[in-house]
């Protein structure tokens, strides 16, 4: 008898003290749910934070610029302009305007001619190089594949290498400003 009372109690102790684990574990539970909701709050009002500063900043950066932008213009209008007091042209291929009256008039009629006349560019254009270097370069090549005619292969492809060679070395006279752009 004294066995099944002992029994009886040590299992109303067991069972009591797994209630109170229970509810400790539940607690803890509801406490870490908690805690974890407080530092996601936290870190919430970090990111506002920063935005508020970056806000400010981007503020603080438009209001510099402005300021920077009136003092230079202010600094413009306060500057006096440089007045240009003589100014000497030299014409290279006019003769001296130091001649008589009466051969005034003559230099004014050769004066029209000289201003149309544009200088010459001298050496060979880069559509002539073009030309000359697809040429050769398409002859040789025309020959070397076309075996059973040689002739006709260097011909075909001279003229072809001397177009492609022409439209490049053309561009390319555009670009340097030889020749007027379409």
């Amino acid at each position: 008898m004294k066995s099944i009372v002992l029994t009886g109690l040590l299992s109303v102790f067991i069972m009591t003290a797994c209630k109170k684990d229970d509810q400790i574990a539940e607690k803890s539970l509801e406490q870490q749910k908690i805690e974890f909701q407080m530092r996601q709050l936290e870190i919430e009002k970090q990111k506002l934070a920063i935005e508020k500063e970056k806000m400010a900043y981007e503020a603080q950066k438009k209001a510099d610029s402005v300021a920077e932008v009136q003092k230079a213009q202010v600094a413009a209008a306060n500057a006096k302009p440089q007045v240009i007091r003589e100014t000497h042209t030299v014409y290279r291929d006019r003769p001296s305007s130091s001649s008589s009256s009466s051969s005034n008039a003559g230099s004014t009629a050769s004066n029209g001619t000289t201003s149309q006349t544009t200088a010459k560019k001298k050496g060979m254009s880069e559509a002539a190089k073009g030309t000359i270097i697809g040429a050769v370069g398409g002859a040789a090549l025309g020959a070397i594949v076309n075996k059973k005619s040689p002739g006709g292969g260097a011909a075909i492809g001279g003229i072809i290498g001397g177009a492609t060679g022409y439209t490049l070395g053309r561009a390319q006279d555009r670009k340097s400003g030889r020749v007027q752009p379409k």
